[in-house]
């Protein structure tokens, strides 16, 4: 299924955080429409006939030159041209600059259940902020089973077998001053064509489960800077049990990687045996 976002996603996702301030002006009944691509398009064309050139789950984007251009219609003109653009398949349309527009745009808008938006942001800043949103919330997701670490500004993703000791070794990472994303359950989405991102679950942030111990806050006993909402990945540690029969690289000149979500991951294999401090 296609990710998307509707356009009350988009407001709830609270954009304003990225500079980004968006007020709903008109179409309040079509705050369902979803948006299935973070591409903007802002195409004047549409205005003058060739509305075949709309793609239907794209934010439609009016800049000062749109604007201009739907002032020197007559109104008749204007509300024809409008209602060819509302009348497809649209999620909403954002008008950048803060710029005052005609009221044919908000009677259209309210008639399609079109959402209308403004953002006082200039419309190339607005592009870049709205297209950075939309790629985080239609990133691709998946929950694997691991432990994310924080390493000195590295982002180590540690999986294994369960039992193996991934989160005991996490836990001493962490008293020794490194930071924990996410234990047990990594939320992963690739944000860009070489970067994947791990977060952890609003249930489970902050937490840590430790065999024989339960559930501990990290946050709580070791204070805010231990932990952290989100990472990019950059490093995977498999932890493998030890194997006297198995032949191991001890020189670490194998080049060896991870996929996740088609991305190719730096691997490192370390064996585990009983006595080995995993952290140091």
């Amino acid at each position: 299924m296609t990710p998307a976002v509707t356009v009350r996603g988009l407001l709830d996702a609270r954009p304003e955080s990225v500079g980004l301030s968006i007020e709903l002006l008109a179409g309040l009944g079509g705050l369902h429409r979803r948006i299935t691509s973070p591409y903007i398009q802002k195409t004047g064309l549409a205005l003058a006939g060739f509305h075949e050139y709309l793609q239907p789950g794209r934010v439609l984007l009016f800049g000062e030159s749109e604007v201009r251009f739907l002032e020197s219609l007559d109104p008749s003109a204007r509300g024809e041209a409008l209602a060819k653009c509302f009348n497809a398949d649209l999620p909403c349309l954002l008008v950048t600059g803060g710029a005052e527009i005609a009221a044919e745009v908000l009677v259209e808008g309210e008639r399609a259940s079109v959402p209308v938006l403004r953002t006082t942001v200039p419309t190339a800043a607005a592009i870049g902020k709205l297209t950075a949103v939309l790629e985080d919330r239609l990133a691709h997701r998946e929950i694997i089973h691991g432990v994310l670490i924080d390493i000195l500004g590295l982002g180590v993703l540690i999986v294994g077998e369960s039992g193996i000791g991934k989160s005991e070794c996490a836990l001493d990472l962490v008293v020794r001053g490194h930071r924990l994303v996410a234990d047990d359950a990594v939320e992963v989405r690739r944000r860009s064509e070489s970067i994947v991102i791990g977060a952890c679950p609003e249930l489970t942030r902050h937490h840590m489960e430790v065999r024989g111990l339960g559930l501990i806050n990290i946050r709580d006993l070791f204070g805010v800077a231990s932990t952290r909402t989100s990472k990019r990945i950059e490093l995977v540690v498999q932890l493998d049990r030890w194997d006297a029969g198995r032949e191991y690289d001890r020189l670490g000149l194998d080049e060896t990687s991870y996929d996740l979500l088609g991305l190719k991951i730096p691997l490192i294999r370390m064996p585990v045996a009983t006595g080995r401090n995993l952290a140091i």
